[in-house]
């Protein structure tokens, strides 16, 4: 196993873009926004400016923090960037999930819909294939993706997953824990399977 710390300068956060997200859910994202900011901590988020995205971007950006903002152009119109945040545009939603994967050290996944489902899995499925051993975190409030771990667990269960699976990824319930969590998964030993820390 290999235990060399991996560096920790950019959080990439999946989360959900409905400005329909309760008040709560809004404010831990603008709340672990400026946290990023205070930790001196690059975020990298999906570019809109709505819901949960929106709140942790304008967050971190009034805080003072580094924000880089990626979005295809055809959501451009729909989500709405964010004023004074550094945004890149690119054709596709493919070409900014690899963009977002290429830019970030660690991910953060807050409550959301089908499109932070997406990323998630499949930031998790690229870990599962060896692709990266980059520290990945769940921010389950009121056991939020329980639902998921449990689909997880069944894959496991059904000898479809390895037990392993298991470690590719962290869950906290308060937005306090998310940081630590993520930097004890990058100074942790990487299982063999995961492949050569990037």
């Amino acid at each position: 196993m290999s235990s060399n710390p991996r560096r920790l300068d950019t959080i990439c956060v999946y989360c959900g873009s409905s400005d329909a997200a309760g008040p709560a859910w809004l404010d831990a994202a603008a709340r672990f926004g400026a946290t990023l900011a205070r930790e001196d901590l690059r975020l990298v988020y999906g570019g809109g400016g709505m819901g949960l995205m929106g709140a942790c971007a304008r967050a971190a950006l009034k805080a003072g923090g580094r924000v880089l903002g990626i979005i295809p152009d055809f959501l451009t119109q729909v989500e709405h960037t964010v004023p004074g945040v550094d945004t890149v545009v690119v054709s596709t939603m493919h070409e900014r999930k690899a963009r977002m994967f290429e830019e970030s050290d660690a991910f953060v996944v807050l409550p959301g819909g089908i499109g932070t489902l997406e990323e998630a899995v499949e930031i998790l499925s690229w870990r599962r294939l060896g692709v990266h051993a980059k520290p990945i975190v769940f921010y389950n409030p009121g056991g939020f993706w329980d639902p998921l771990f449990a689909i997880f667990a069944a894959f496991v269960d059904q000898d479809l997953t390895p037990d392993w699976f298991g470690e590719s990824w962290r869950s906290v319930k308060t937005v306090a824990e998310i940081l630590p969590a993520a930097r004890a998964m990058a100074a942790a030993p990487v299982h063999p399977a995961f492949g050569a820390p990037i």
